[in-house]
């Protein structure tokens, strides 16, 4: 069963760096923790439920949503970082 995930174990550590990258971010912004944990949990949710259906159904792209997925970390991490950088 674990196997048809693992394509995907980059995106999966790499995305939940990135979660939590953008979860300090909000900390430090002074959104309510209550509620940033909360929209988190759903978010999280919602994308396991996107990822496990979509890894079933599109397995055969696998390196291009890795590509994209990649991409789409690096791009929201470099944001996040420049962001940081200028005290935004």
């Amino acid at each position: 069963m674990l196997e048809q995930y693992l394509p995907f174990v980059g995106l999966i550590i790499f995305g939940n760096i990135e979660n939590l990258v953008l979860s300090s971010q909000g900390v430090v912004a002074g959104v309510n923790p209550l509620k940033l944990g909360i929209a988190s949990f759903f978010c999280v949710a919602f994308w396991l439920l996107i990822g496990t259906l979509g890894t079933q159904t599109f397995i055969e792209y696998v390196d291009f949503i890795d590509f994209i997925g990649g991409l789409a970390i690096f791009i929201l991490g470099a944001q996040a970082m420049i962001a940081s950088i200028r005290g935004e």
